[in-house]
């Protein structure tokens, strides 16, 4: 049998179609795509869309949703997904919603493109264009893929983490599709289809398919986007000078390491271009920030001064006579967060006020309020980005107040942080311990910051309490502990490994064996629950009150009005 490998960019109308039957492996990790990264996708294209409104749907521009590799035959539609599962199986819940909320020949049309319809006379079956991992198959054809499915999904119906995931990102897809009227739908439907594309790379056997993903996927081996800039800019130099530059060019490299580099050119672009890449970071970085305009300028002042402050400021080395310690510690806060969105915006403040300790320090302080607010409401990167393009506006502003005020938080902003603190926190893990660290910081009052390699969140009246406990007397009713167990007033921190059995002990002999041994440092928000004689509803509503307080003053949440 002869190996081959095809690739090529095809339209989303030629990839859900009789051409490819999709399947995921079971070696494939579940499904994890989470409500923040279908909500990306489905604004981007959304953006894509509104931003050509009278354009007809055949000439509006293209969007380009990645690479999908598979292992696939050319004669055979079967096709195995080997890198592009999350991005297919999202894509497949979309058209299933569209579907749904569509009528008429658009719902028809829309459905072939979820399920293909046997053929009598082929002696065919109905089938999937998508079959996922075979423990989620079923629920994926019930919840999503049969006809009317969606309309009905709820999140209860996700028993285990990647049903979840379905439920919740079908939820999400339907509510952003239901606030469009018909014609909005299936002008979206029709550029979905006709205008996105994705490149499919195709293998027939296994090894080249892992391979060809190795080769997509390689760190430190292939060409890098600065590679290929590198190139570009110190050719540009004249001859004579070009070695003086490569020197400094690859002492900059070295100095940041390889990745960090890449990623400094990234926020680099972000600082010239405040909005989300959509092309490749080589193309944008070349006709955003220019730098084959004046190479050598480039590389003086604008290369070299921004790899400086980056330097600074993931190590959190700023030196200055005054504040530096505060400066430091604000950029320790910052890093606790899961994105990065913060850091083009503190690159360029500290590279233009590198001596003006107090002004980097009162700039962070506000940034910081900023992005935890983004963080704690879980803002996706569309919404991120737009705060944070605002803040390079008013960087370039005269004003005096200008910068000051697009920091600022609004009284929905407000109002949002907030009511998102006062809730189950603990339920979000990517959210919980950042948010708990710098709350123990603003009890602990006397700036103090914790270094430990394990910190764990710890609940202190349990989860799932014995029946017969001390726990189920003060709190005898489940809709009372519910209310309760997740929220800021019953989590504590530790410096340990979570103990399974200790969690369920009760609240004397907690404090005494699980929360007050050597091993497990006094964390603020710890130590005051040692201080506390019982563990009730009344305590935890006197503590909560107590707890929002700090926010509210640390971070001014109060209204304004």
């Amino acid at each position: 049998m002869r190996h081959t490998i095809e690739a090529g960019e095809k339209r989303l109308n030629d990839v859900f179609c009789d051409s490819y039957a999709f399947s995921i492996p079971a070696y494939q990790r579940p499904y994890a795509w989470t409500t923040e990264q279908a909500g990306e996708l489905i604004s981007d294209i959304l953006d894509a869309v509104s931003a050509q409104p009278n354009t007809p749907v055949t000439e509006m521009d293209p969007y380009f949703l990645g690479s999908i590799v598979l292992i696939k035959h050319p004669d055979h539609p079967d096709a195995q997904v080997v890198d592009g599962q999350q991005r297919l199986t999202t894509l497949t819940i979309l058209l299933a919603t569209l579907r749904d909320l569509s009528e008429g020949n658009l719902q028809v049309q829309l459905d072939k493109r979820v399920r293909e319809a046997g053929d009598v006379l082929s002696n065919t079956k109905d089938r999937y264009r998508l079959t996922t991992r075979e423990r989620d198959a079923e629920f994926f054809q019930m919840r999503v893929q049969s006809q009317g499915a969606t309309l009905n999904i709820s999140p209860a119906y996700g028993d285990s983490d990647p049903r979840k995931r379905i439920a919740e990102n079908t939820l999400l897809l339907r509510d952003r599709l239901s606030e469009m009227t018909s014609e909005e739908r299936q002008r979206f439907a029709q550029y979905l289809m006709l205008r996105c594309y994705m490149v499919m790379v195709s293998a027939s056997d296994e090894e080249a398919a892992y391979r060809i993903f190795s080769v997509m996927n390689a760190r430190g081996l292939d060409l890098s986007p600065t590679d290929i800039l590198k190139a570009q800019v110190i050719g540009a130099i004249e001859a004579a000078d070009r070695d003086d530059y490569t020197e400094t060019w690859e002492a900059i490299e070295e100095q940041l390491g390889r990745e960090r580099f890449t990623e400094l050119f990234g926020h680099i672009r972000t600082i010239y271009r405040p909005q989300k890449m959509k092309e490749s970071l080589v193309k944008e970085f070349r006709e955003y920030v220019k730098p084959l305009a004046a190479p050598k300028d480039f590389i003086d002042s604008t290369l070299s001064p921004y790899a400086q402050s980056f330097e600074v400021i993931v190590n959190r080395r700023f030196l200055a006579p005054k504040r530096a310690e505060e400066v430091n510690l604000w950029l320790l806060r910052l890093q606790r967060l899961d994105n990065a969105d913060w850091l083009p915006p503190a690159i360029r403040f500290l590279s233009d006020h590198k001596d003006q300790p107090d002004e980097v320090a009162e700039f962070l302080r506000q940034l910081e309020r900023l992005a935890y607010a983004l963080f704690i409401t879980r803002a996706d990167v569309n919404a991120r980005n737009r705060r944070y393009a605002a803040v390079f506006e008013a960087m370039g502003s005269s004003a005096p107040s200008a910068l000051s005020s697009v920091l600022a938080l609004s009284d929905a902003d407000r109002k949002s942080v907030l009511t998102e603190l006062d809730g189950p926190l603990y339920e979000n893990p990517r959210t919980r311990l950042p948010v708990l660290l710098r709350l123990d910081e603003m009890v602990a009052d006397s700036g103090a910051v914790y270094d430990h390699k394990t910190v764990t969140v710890e609940h202190v009246l349990p989860q799932s309490p014995a029946r017969e406990s001390d726990w189920c007397t003060a709190f005898p009713e489940k809709r009372l502990r519910d209310e309760w167990v997740h929220r800021v007033a019953n989590l504590v921190l530790l410096s340990r490994k979570k103990n399974a059995q200790a969690q369920n002990y009760d609240f004397s002999k907690k404090k005494e064996k699980y929360f007050m041994v050597k091993e497990v440092s006094p964390f603020a928000l710890t130590s005051q629950v040692l201080s506390e004689m019982t563990w009730t509803p009344e305590v935890l509503q006197r503590r909560q009150e107590m707890l929002l307080a700090k926010f509210a003053s640390e971070w001014d949440l109060s209204p304004t009005s």
